[in-house]
């Protein structure tokens, strides 16, 4: 296609609306867009009124969720013909401003690379239900392993041991978190049967009939709208994405990363949900790490597998989430 010169009404509105399809924790979409004709940028800011105070106090998972906006948006901009070249924390007197994202009109690199995942953008939906048992192909799972290097962050594989143990402490956050008053009504806050916020009914997805996979309760023991139990893959298949360090520019560095692998399994019909719980404990999710891979933090634990796809969560239009 032809290198574009401007950026018009139509195609910032189309970029904004892959930003906001990426994933974002209880889908409280917690970012906000502006553009700056003048110099061709997009300002990615937090929105600090969708922040979770109980779930979430220093905004890791907030900056996580902006993280994956931010890939969606520089994936949708390859695709419409741009180089983007992002720059995080550009103003640190503006905390909330996490990212900048320079359109240039030049090219951008051989085809094929993040533009071959924009179609994927729309079809990526999170699935709570059932996997088979069946595993990744190898070639898929190094494809994977190099999405994440490539945005600064590793995935790492854990063996049935491993994920045995990772079950275990997502189990015992999953019962402090629906014990925990405060906690509880957060998380059903979210669960709304109308609007273009929160976690539809649909979306939640059944519990394990057999108690292996502890798969979030977004309800927290509300029965009205539950779906029944169902069998699930008796040890899934989890993958780690975890940083060097633990700055607020590693969780947006996590998002990018988190969201450029889904997208990628998204076009391989791998489906993925995620073992969150106990990342929002810091004893649970300090005993998360892996001693034998060296220092890491971990930011997202991820369920892959083949099943059906997830059903999809409203988003809020562009209108109202640019200034």
């Amino acid at each position: 296609m032809d290198r574009p010169t401007e950026l018009d009404a139509a195609t910032f509105e189309g970029l904004i609306r892959a930003a906001v399809a990426a994933p974002s924790i209880h889908n409280t979409q917690p970012w906000r867009f502006g553009f700056d004709q003048s110099t061709g940028t997009v300002h990615v800011r937090a929105d600090a009124e969708r922040g979770l105070r109980q779930t979430d106090p220093r905004g890791r998972a907030l900056h996580v969720s902006v993280g994956a906006a931010l890939k969606n948006l520089t994936v949708a901009a390859c695709h419409a013909g741009w180089t983007p070249k992002v720059t995080l924390f550009p103003d640190r007197t503006e905390p909330e401003l996490l990212a900048t994202v320079h359109l240039l009109g030049e090219e951008s690199g051989p085809p094929g690379s993040e533009d071959e995942l924009y179609e994927a953008i729309w079809h990526r939906h999170t699935s709570r239900r059932p996997f088979e048992a069946r595993a990744l192909p190898h070639a898929l799972v190094t494809r994977l392993t190099e999405a994440a290097r490539a945005d600064g962050a590793v995935l790492m594989w854990p063996g049935p041991d491993g994920v045995r143990r990772l079950m275990r402490l997502t189990a015992e956050a999953e019962r402090r978190n629906v014990n925990d008053p405060r906690r509880r009504a957060e998380s059903r806050a979210w669960v709304r049967a109308q609007g273009t916020l929160g976690m539809p009914r649909a979306a939640l997805g059944p519990q394990d009939a057999q108690g292996h996979v502890p798969v979030r309760d977004f309800g927290a023991l509300l029965p009205p709208g539950h779906m029944p139990p169902e069998e699930f893959e008796q040890l899934p298949h989890l993958a780690v994405l975890a940083t060097g360090d633990d700055q607020p520019q590693d969780w947006l560095r996590a998002g990018q990363a988190l969201e450029h692998v889904l997208l990628l399994a998204t076009r391989e019909r791998v489906r993925a949900s995620f073992f969150y719980q106990a990342l929002e404990w810091h004893d649970l999710r300090w005993a998360l790490r892996d001693a034998d891979a060296g220092p890491a933090y971990v930011q997202m634990i991820m369920r892959l597998g083949y099943g059906p796809e997830g059903a999809a969560t409203p988003r809020r239009p562009p209108a109202d989430v640019t200034t």
